[in-house]
């Protein structure tokens, strides 16, 4: 089993799902940059109201679940690879 298209649909999922995280975001950014390296700090607040709340969870759960489901396939299609002989692969006929 190939595993580009799950993770093609993965990733739109994934994206479809923080953006809609971020697009209903009502929140604020703060970065101090100090020397030295202790005293700094990023401070992200992230307040998300209305449809994005369950649509985008609801996204980001559905690509997380095609993510492995594609990592599965990846690592069987793998092993396949390995195991299987001369013999088990299909041979390619000439057209006369």
């Amino acid at each position: 089993m190939k595993s580009d298209r799950p993770i093609i649909v993965s990733v739109l999922f994934l994206a479809a799902g923080l953006g809609l995280i971020i697009g209903y975001c009502h929140g604020s950014t703060n970065l101090i940059a100090a020397y030295p390296f202790s005293g700094s700090m990023l401070h992200v607040s992230i307040n998300t109201s209305g449809p994005g709340v369950l649509g985008g969870l609801i996204c980001m759960a559905v690509g997380l679940v095609l993510l492995v489901w594609a990592f599965i396939a990846a690592i069987v299609s793998q092993i396949r690879q390995l195991v299987a002989s001369d013999d088990d692969r299909p041979t390619e006929r000439l057209l006369e």
